[in-house]
């Protein structure tokens, strides 16, 4: 792996709290983002069927709000990966933190709603390989 941070399991245990509360404070403007992205569609959609019925100032909107909410996420897990950890998914708050494991650089999994860190899984596998710590 490339010179990344490298976590023990204590480390990772202790950013819990603070991924618990910046995957909490994500959640709402990932909705919005998702709410207001199906509204863009919509509009667009509207004036490609019948001409206008969809005002170029609704759509600019629609775009901007997408621009800045998809900047606000772009930065929270900016925030996150900046720490070495590495996001997976936000919507589950899906996180791995690379760790040493009998020599080999595994990945240990966290994800949103769980206590602690209690699972790990090799590099080369997801979610669906995690094992048991």
């Amino acid at each position: 792996m490339m010179g990344g941070r490298i976590f023990d399991r204590d480390e990772a245990n202790a950013l819990v709290p603070w991924l618990e509360e910046r995957f909490a404070a994500m959640s709402p403007l990932r909705a919005e983002l998702v709410q207001r992205q199906e509204e863009l569609l919509s509009l667009l959609r509207h004036r490609r069927s019948n001409g206008h019925s969809s005002s170029e100032e609704e759509i600019r909107a629609a775009e901007n709000d997408v621009a800045r909410l998809t900047q606000r996420l772009q930065e929270a897990v900016a925030e996150i990966t900046g720490q070495g950890i590495l996001v997976r998914d936000i919507g589950r708050g899906l996180v791995d933190f690379p760790a040493y494991r009998d020599g080999d650089t595994v990945y240990l999994c966290w994800q949103r709603g769980e206590p602690a860190i209690e699972w790990w899984h090799p590099t080369d596998t997801g979610f669906g390989g995690r094992r048991r710590l």
